[in-house]
């Protein structure tokens, strides 16, 4: 994807955007089900990195350069890593149980590789 491409696109029209707003959709749901305890704790951070996976590809395709672009689109991998590691530690914990777990392992899979391919268009 060239520059002028990417300066054309809307972030709203990146599968990887739409993909993101989805997987924060389920992980709202499933959060739903947290102890009311963890309102503050564990729910609200993995609703906060949850978030910054679409917020930061949204950022970064609105940013003035690809080296930006690339940026906002490494610290997106890094927040659905995040997300990964705390929806394992509420399994760990038995706020989520292991069916809810798989069910979230395709959408991150996707949207690491999807995150990573893009990264790698830019030009």
């Amino acid at each position: 994807m060239g520059k002028a491409e990417q300066k054309s696109r809307s972030f709203k029209d990146l599968e990887v955007w739409k993909q993101s707003i989805q997987f924060a959709k389920e992980v709202y749901r499933l959060t739903e089900k947290f102890p009311s305890h963890e309102l503050y704790g564990l729910a609200s951070q993995v609703r906060k990195a949850v978030v910054s996976i679409p917020s930061n590809i949204a950022e970064g395709q609105c940013r003035n350069s690809s080296k930006e672009f690339r940026h906002y689109l490494a610290m997106a991998l890094g927040s659905l890593g995040e997300v990964e590691t705390q929806l394992i530690i509420a399994k760990e914990i038995n706020y989520l149980n292991e069916a809810d777990l798989e069910c979230l392992s395709p959408p991150i899979i996707d949207i690491r590789k999807m995150i990573m391919a893009l990264s790698r268009k830019i030009v």
